[in-house]
């Protein structure tokens, strides 16, 4: 007779292959767990490094930025002069160049300017001490002003027209103060001079390894965000392109074409306020303010019709650049609308002070190329 105990035994005894099967799962499923645990170390180990390495470079990151600007926006006119004097020794060479010429076009503005102020700051001293001795007397431009030339006459023969006034007012003056916030200047200008010269050296770097750099950048922008990280990449760098054209060279141009009005006018400085209002021009409206300045010094000698007329050339120049041209050099090559520009701009300056001009522009341009592909109609 069968045992039916043992038949009954026999049917719940497993397969000889199910435990192994088993094993290995719980195997595979604590490697892929170690592995999980292993990647998310990994990633805030990198991401504590990066944070560290952050930090130590913060006060060196506004040069970072702009050696990336001014590498970004002479980098296709270097690979073409690339291209046309191709050899090996200019590997070295073309770089150094780019490099010494992107620096000129500040080093020679800032050099006339410094030279141009301390032959006037000179002036100021030598008729500062002449006061101390016989005072200053009433200019002749006070008569010729339309408001308040009686009152300002009465104030300056008051307070300047005699040594011991004039000296009394440059006592309540602070002296110590003044000389205390030019040391701060000083110092000030010497740090700005430090990052510059990074600056400098980081386009020097950039240019003569841009190939490597951005074949870098690709690789990682499609590891993190495929497709679309190239894209909003591209529309960053359309942005800065646009955005020196617009600012930079417009301004340079509202400049050249402010100083030659100055130079035709006999405005005092013409060359000095030429360079103040290119500046200015960089941010929309604000060129306005330099055009104000050489106006009122030409209503001040007598000239009252030419002061008018320059203040018309201004604000047709400044309506011209900043209502046709820059919108069209910004917002056309990242089909951005002209008050997003305007925004970016102005609120970029607020925020970053010189450098939110092209960073307030180019996050404006990604915002809005996500907002379209946001609020596209898709079928």
């Amino acid at each position: 007779m069968p045992d039916h105990k043992n038949a009954g035994a026999e049917s719940h005894v497993p397969e000889p292959g199910l435990d192994e099967n088993r094993q290995s799962l719980r195997t595979f499923r604590s490697f892929r767990e170690t592995q999980r645990t292993q990647r998310i170390a990994r990633g805030l180990l990198a991401l504590f490094f990066v944070a560290m390495a952050l930090y130590t470079v913060r006060g060196f990151l506004p040069s970072l930025i702009w050696g990336g600007i001014f590498a970004i926006a002479s980098w296709p006119l270097y690979v073409r002069a690339r291209t046309r004097w191709h050899a090996a020794t200019h590997q070295l060479l073309l770089p150094a160049a780019f490099t010494l010429g992107i620096a000129l076009i500040f080093l020679v503005p800032v050099t006339l300017f410094g030279l141009e102020a301390a032959r006037d700051a000179e002036g100021v001293l030598h008729l500062l001490n002449n006061a101390r001795q016989s005072g200053m007397p009433v200019p002749q431009w006070i008569d010729h002003l339309p408001l308040g030339a009686q009152t300002l006459r009465a104030w300056w023969e008051s307070h300047l027209q005699n040594p011991d006034d004039f000296s009394a007012l440059l006592g309540s003056l602070r002296i110590g103060q003044s000389v205390k916030m030019t040391q701060q200047v000083g110092s000030q200008l010497a740090h700005r001079g430090i990052l510059f010269i990074f600056s400098i050296l980081t386009l020097f770097f950039l240019l003569k390894d841009g190939d490597s750099v951005i074949r870098q950048c690709l690789v990682v922008s499609r590891r993190a965000f495929g497709k679309r990280g190239e894209r909003i990449a591209l529309q960053i760098i359309a942005s800065i392109h646009g955005t020196v054209a617009g600012l930079v060279l417009v301004g340079m141009g509202e400049g050249v074409v402010m100083g030659v009005a100055y130079l035709i006018a006999g405005a005092p400085h013409a060359f000095l306020f030429g360079v103040v209002t290119a500046v200015a021009a960089m941010i929309p409206f604000c060129a306005m303010i330099a055009i104000g300045i050489v106006a009122t010094l030409l209503l001040i000698k007598g000239s009252a019709v030419i002061a008018i007329v320059i203040m018309l050339v201004g604000l047709a120049v400044i309506f011209l650049a900043d209502h046709l041209v820059r919108p069209a050099l910004i917002g056309g090559s990242t089909q951005l609308p002209f008050l997003w520009v305007l925004t970016g701009i102005l609120g970029g300056a607020e925020s970053w002070n010189l450098l939110g001009l092209f960073m307030g522009p180019a996050i404006m341009a990604v915002l809005h190329m996500l907002w379209r592909n946001w609020t596209r109609v898709r079928d």
